[in-house]
């Protein structure tokens, strides 16, 4: 993190990382606001609201800070710009990855323009990522901490939104995080990371998308026509997934290999390994490229195609305006249509788009 002090406005999420951020900044002589986005609604009650705990703990780390902190409620642009789009992807079988359109639309968009109303010259968050630069542009690169690094997520920012922020995290480990936050005594020191869908946190996830998504009873097949069992919605599943089959019988665990929306059927095959699993080329939609310029194939590179996946080496072998088809070197497993395929060179991250397709040989 380089740079002149900046008058910068942080997310404050009442987690520790962007505690730390703030105080990052602060370090480097920033004059720092903190801001609190509230971006979900539907399950506040008078009993007890998740984004009102998350609150406590911001406030109490900014008084800490000695900074300001800020609220805003972007509950409705969530919705309308996150929330419908991934009901729609699951409605459509597609896997979707909420934190990336939420990066992309709420975090460093609306974020953005909330900050500009308030002053503020950049944003900064709590991301485990890193800004660079080569002679023609800015670049994205993973965090230093291999654990933590989240640059998957940030894929589809652009050189505006690396213009305008920073990651004070990027060159820190979690350990350090913690410990610097133990030092500093804030009240998120110890406090659990945060899981789920971004913005509306931990549940069971199949029964809270079955408030939007209903049932939809069909057939659990195997690939040659035999019916072993009965599903209660396709979008409740995904690709390799095991567990919720509840298919009995002797041999091997069962797993989802395919969803066939126009039958409502579930395929399924036996084996962590089945071959139906696996794939060796992948296509995505939905571009976008750090550098806003296409490179040219055939591109050399790594890949992947979840966030914990270790980088996968391929070879893009087909670059056009709206897709990419990449070879892997090696079969890779349960490849989900609608999650993130990113493109890497050793540290930087090129770009990335949706999955829509996959082949095996």
């Amino acid at each position: 993190m380089t740079g002149a002090p900046d008058s910068v406005v942080v997310g404050i999420s009442g987690g520790v990382d962007s505690s730390v951020a703030a105080w990052c900044l602060l370090e480097k002589g920033h004059e720092v606001t903190g801001l609190f986005m509230k971006n979900w609604e539907e399950d506040d009650d008078e009993s007890y609201c998740a984004a009102a705990v998350d609150l406590d703990y911001a406030e109490k780390a900014c008084q800490l800070l000695d900074i300001p902190l800020r609220t805003v409620n972007f509950a409705h642009e969530y919705w309308e710009k996150v929330f419908t789009i991934f009901l729609g992807e699951y409605r459509a079988g597609r896997t979707p990855n909420p934190d990336v359109l939420c990066n992309r639309e709420i975090k460093f968009r609306e974020f953005l323009h909330h900050a500009d109303r308030l002053g503020g010259a950049r944003i900064a968050t709590g991301h485990y990522a890193r800004i660079g630069s080569n002679p023609t542009s800015l670049t994205l690169l993973k965090g230093h901490d291999p654990a933590k690094d989240q640059s998957y997520f940030l894929h589809t920012l652009g050189q505006y939104e690396l213009g305008r922020t920073l990651f004070p995290l990027g060159e820190m480990t979690k350990t350090q995080v913690r410990r610097q936050a133990q030092v500093l005594g804030l009240p998120n020191a110890a406090r659990k990371d945060s899981t789920g869908i971004c913005f509306i946190g931990e549940r069971r996830f199949k029964d809270f998308l079955a408030r939007y998504l209903p049932a939809c009873p069909g057939q659990i097949k195997t690939l040659d026509g035999q019916v072993v069992g009965e599903h209660d919605g396709l979008w409740y599943f995904t690709l390799g997934q095991r567990h919720g089959l509840d298919i009995g019988g002797p041999g091997e665990a069962w797993y989802v290999a395919a969803k066939e929306m126009e039958n409502n059927v579930l395929r399924v095959v036996q084996g962590h390994e089945h071959p139906a699993l696996m794939c060796t080329t992948a296509e995505a939609v939905d571009l976008h490229w750090i550098a806003e310029v296409s490179p040219d194939a055939p591109l050399r590179c790594s890949a992947k195609t979840r966030y914990r996946q270790t980088d996968q080496p391929c070879t893009v072998s087909r670059i056009d305006s709206d897709r990419i088809v990449v070879e892997f070197d090696d079969p890779q497993r349960a490849v989900t249509p609608g999650q993130s395929l990113v493109l890497y060179q050793d540290q930087i991250l090129v770009g990335g788009g949706a999955i829509s397709h996959t082949a095996n040989g």
